[in-house]
């Protein structure tokens, strides 16, 4: 007897992405229109004059690179963490950083739980927080884990299955030890 294919989850509908765009640097809501209108949005944010200057001061840098997203550094943040050579978009203002081809054929719904990670990390900065505490290994800092956090309950929250979210939170900076550990932390089956 075959068995259903288990559907490729998605986004909310009123999620949208401009995949095409070329390198630049764009609002947030051109690169991610109906973003600011969806609950997670509000649920990050609560506080709606707050919300309201996420949604339209924060920006998207689409780059020429091979990479997923992150938030820009100020200038003063980058000498402390370039020591593996990375040689980051720098910002004063809130800006996300994109890699052309993530944005391009990544899935809808990575690109959606990524950039409310990456949202989750504007917001920390923006009340002082480190965002990356070099006291801590990467999946035991208290920013990341609170940003896997919002991304998995939103995933959860639309039906997404443990073996998307393995494969959702398995990058290639982390071993394999640290994968069990982020796993065990987010409450997300091993296999």
């Amino acid at each position: 007897m075959a068995t259903a294919r288990e559907e490729e989850p998605s986004p909310p509908k009123a999620f949208h992405v401009e995949r095409g765009l070329p390198a630049g640097r764009y609002p947030l809501t051109r690169v991610f229109p109906g973003l600011e209108k969806l609950p997670a949005f509000a649920h990050l944010c609560p506080e709606e004059p707050r919300r309201q200057m996420l949604a339209t001061e924060t920006c998207v840098e689409v780059v020429d690179q091979d990479l997923w997203m992150y938030v820009a550094p100020h200038q003063g943040a980058v000498s402390r963490r370039n020591r593996r050579g990375w040689k980051p978009v720098v910002s004063e203002t809130d800006c996300v950083v994109i890699g052309k081809g993530h944005l391009a054929g990544s899935p809808a719904l990575v690109l959606y739980l990524d950039i409310l990670h990456e949202l989750r990390h504007v917001l920390q900065r923006q009340d002082g927080r480190e965002l990356w505490d070099e006291q801590f290994s990467y999946v035991d800092r208290p920013t990341e884990v609170e940003a896997y956090r919002l991304a998995v309950d939103e995933a959860r929250r639309l039906g997404v299955s443990d073996r998307f979210l393995r494969d959702y939170l398995k990058v290639e900076w982390i071993t394999e030890e640290e994968f069990g550990r982020l796993l065990k932390t987010l409450g997300v089956a091993t296999p």
